[in-house]
């Protein structure tokens, strides 16, 4: 494993106790409500949010396990869930139904990591219910139309973008490398030179090898020195990656499974995790398996970006 340097040891934020806990975002304050952030436990089917210090924790049974809750430019949430993609306002609780997703899998596959690009656009994926080899896929939702982009993944994850929308990131975590995949000017994968707009995606490249890291790379997230910061379940850290895609810093949890880090609160400097205890026969929660954590890291100079709010129409 690479040496790098710990910035410290996160800290447990809400005991929430997800078995899967995932999805974060952060939601800016408004008119009528606070600054909070926003998480998922997938497979309960609940929507979690907090107040940037871990009060006010509120838990919203939805109707289906999901996996993201993406802010849209309207103020309300797309649920990425599975079958379905739908609607929720959180002043009314009203659930509106979009469009399937996948619905013609299922029970055989769930919708899994997701993250809006910098054209507000929403890239969403699926996998097998049992983490089937190959039955997971990739797609993107660009104003209102379903793209799948590539199918025969496995465990999707790691969606993310560079600050100036060049690239897309994500891993299929059960071969532990992190590939990078070139866009062009509207946010699609680059294609071939001559093949038209019916040929196919160049494919992405390698861009980090994270085979020796301890743990599978999991949920991640760009700061605003474009660097990522990706989960590493089972080896109980986050790591920081550079330009090159080597880990230069980490941050340290006490609990082994994380699944995706989110930057958020003031100034946009601390790091919040989610964590599962999926698969654990015992889980501790007296560590906190499956609970929020949070690490501020504004006295090492750390950021994150703002969120784009996704662009349904």
């Amino acid at each position: 494993m690479t040496r790098s340097t710990c910035l410290g040891t996160a800290e447990r934020l809400v005991a929430s106790h997800c078995e899967l806990g995932e999805g974060p975002g952060w939601t800016p304050a408004t008119t009528t409500l606070p600054a909070r952030v926003r998480w998922l436990n997938i497979l309960a089917g609940e929507l979690h949010h907090a107040a940037a210090d871990g009060s006010d924790h509120v838990i919203t049974q939805l109707a289906r396990r999901t996996s993201y809750a993406a802010l849209t430019l309207e103020g309300d949430y797309l649920l990425v869930g599975e079958g379905m993609l739908s609607r929720w306002n959180p002043e009314t609780g009203a659930v509106e139904d979009v469009m399937p997703f996948e619905a013609d899998a299922m029970p055989a596959t769930r919708s899994n990591d997701a993250r809006v690009d910098t054209h507000g656009s929403l890239w969403l994926s699926s996998m097998g219910c049992n983490a089937e080899t190959g039955a997971g896929s990739l797609y993107r939702l660009h104003r209102g139309k379903l793209c799948k982009l590539m199918d025969g993944l496995t465990i999707p994850n790691a969606l993310c973008f560079s600050p100036d929308g060049r690239f897309a990131y994500f891993t299929d975590t059960v071969t532990g490398q992190v590939l990078r995949w070139p866009l062009d000017a509207d946010g699609w994968p680059l294609k071939s030179a001559g093949e038209g707009s019916a040929g196919e995606y160049n494919a992405p490249e390698v861009w980090a090898d994270l085979r020796d890291c301890g743990g599978g790379p999991d949920g991640a997230v760009i700061d605003a020195d474009g660097h990522m910061w990706i989960a590493l379940w089972g080896a109980g850290r986050v790591a920081r990656l550079d330009h090159d895609g080597k880990e230069i810093a980490h941050a340290a949890l006490p609990v082994s499974q994380p699944s995706c880090p989110l930057f958020g609160g003031e100034g946009l400097s601390t790091l919040y995790i989610t964590t599962a205890h999926e698969g654990m026969a015992t889980p501790d929660h007296a560590a906190g398996d499956g609970d929020l954590f949070a690490l501020d890291l504004s006295a090492h100079g750390f950021k994150g970006l703002a969120e784009p709010p996704l662009v349904l129409g």
